[in-house]
């Protein structure tokens, strides 16, 4: 990707990834820098999908690939290694997958929004599940089937729900937006 910047929209696009960037490494305070909390509620996932959303895949990569170092460099969460290698793996996986899917597909009706977004959580659970075993693996740990799912799907299981319902309010509020400006 060749980035032009005496293009307006390229400008554009890198303020508004700083911005998810800023508000991935703000958006954990909610949850009080509680572990459990914050695996539970993901807010970090949040920034990195609308990132991929709003500025396309590259940006959604990007982002979600330098946020959880970014944020353990700035406030010590989560640790460096092996949780933020993991967690970038993630998310790069999930800005990738939904700006990818939302953009190639050229389709703006919500039942595709809805589909991107389950075809990106599914792939960057996926992705964190490997990188996890393998990270785990070289430690001597193990990273059972049981604990992927337990800490995938059931325990992540509210923010999950948090995302399919803020996500598609704030595109469709934005979608509304641009079409007053115009």
């Amino acid at each position: 990707m060749k980035i032009n910047f005496s293009n307006v929209k390229d400008i554009r696009k890198m303020l508004l990834s700083a911005m998810f960037l800023s508000l991935g490494i703000l958006l954990p305070f909610l949850t009080g820098q509680v572990k459990e909390i914050g695996d539970t509620l993901l807010p970090m996932h949040i920034p990195v999908m609308l990132c991929g959303l709003i500025c396309g895949w590259q940006y959604g990569l990007i982002v979600g690939g330098i946020l959880p170092f970014l944020r353990a460099l700035m406030v010590g969460m989560p640790p460096i290694y092996p949780n933020a290698v993991w967690m970038a793996a993630e998310l790069a996986t999930y800005g990738f997958v939904v700006g990818f899917l939302y953009y190639t597909f050229h389709k703006k009706q919500m039942w595709w929004l809805y589909s991107c977004m389950l075809i990106s959580m599914v792939s960057g659970r996926v992705v964190w599940g490997v990188t996890k075993a393998v990270l785990l693996g070289v430690a001597g740990k193990s990273f059972t089937l049981q604990a992927f799912i337990a800490g995938g799907l059931i325990d992540s299981f509210p923010g999950i729900l948090l995302q399919l319902i803020l996500i598609p309010a704030i595109i469709k509020l934005i979608n509304i937006y641009s079409k007053r400006e115009k």
